[in-house]
């Protein structure tokens, strides 16, 4: 079995002496790992950084091996976002949601382009954290939990939405709410395309969608905590 292809390298670990275990993610064969030869060694260990941009070939003798990987880079996106604390957050933030949620060797096309576009944007614009923001929310709907912001789930109307339930996803406006308001998640401008996408709509947002990567996302990974990575990120964009 041999494929080669184009993808984001997601995370690295040691294996053995001097090899190490990558995670790609590519258009056609989604999250999908292997072993580098060499790749704990001075030569690859510089390649090997989380959002580089890799040309590799995977080998394995049957399609359920973990494989071997050959890796040649094609750019290098650390050392660009690595001069600002909140883009080197971003960059790790969505290199470890991809790496904990995406099942492996399950394509994601449309996401795996979503994501190019976002790392790209965060060199080059100062409103990334709003597409960020976005990302999270396609996320969650490639992966069959998406929500839906369009109409109130109490009255069925799309005027006045003001809040998201936290045990449907669903918009709520303030009259459908009534007396659970307190109860409810904040619906952020962000999350519908609206709004300049300021300080505080960005962390209303993050609420939101981290509630449910946790609440869902996770809970069907056998509730194991979402990586530490996406709440520097959250904290950092906080105190702004």
């Amino acid at each position: 079995m041999e494929w080669r292809e184009e993808g984001v390298l997601l995370a690295r670990r040691l294996h053995g002496e001097n090899a190490a275990i990558i995670e790609v993610f590519t258009e056609n064969h989604g999250r999908h790992a292997g072993i580098v030869r060499g790749g704990a060694g001075r030569k690859l260990s510089p390649v090997l950084q989380p959002g580089t941009q890799v040309d590799v070939s995977w080998r394995a003798r049957l399609e359920d091996h973990l494989g071997t990987f050959t890796v040649e880079p094609v750019a290098s996106r650390a050392a660009t976002l690595m001069g600002d604390r909140k883009t080197l957050a971003g960059l790790n933030a969505l290199t470890a949601l991809l790496s904990f949620a995406l099942p492996e060797r399950e394509t994601h096309a449309a996401l795996y382009h979503r994501t190019l576009a976002l790392l790209d944007m965060m060199g080059e614009s100062p409103f990334w954290p709003l597409a960020y923001v976005r990302w999270e929310l396609f996320l969650l709907e490639e992966l069959g939990f998406g929500l839906d912001l369009g109409r109130c789930a109490v009255t069925d109307r799309s005027d006045n939405l003001v809040f998201v339930s936290p045990k449907s996803g669903r918009a709520v406006s303030r009259v459908g709410a009534g007396e659970w308001a307190d109860k409810m998640l904040p619906l952020s401008p962000a999350l519908i395309g609206e709004g300049e996408g300021s300080a505080d709509d960005i962390r209303d947002a993050l609420t939101v969608t981290g509630h449910f990567l946790k609440n869902w996302v996770a809970a069907s990974l056998g509730n194991r905590p979402l990586p530490e990575a996406r709440a520097r990120l959250v904290g950092l964009l906080s105190r702004e």
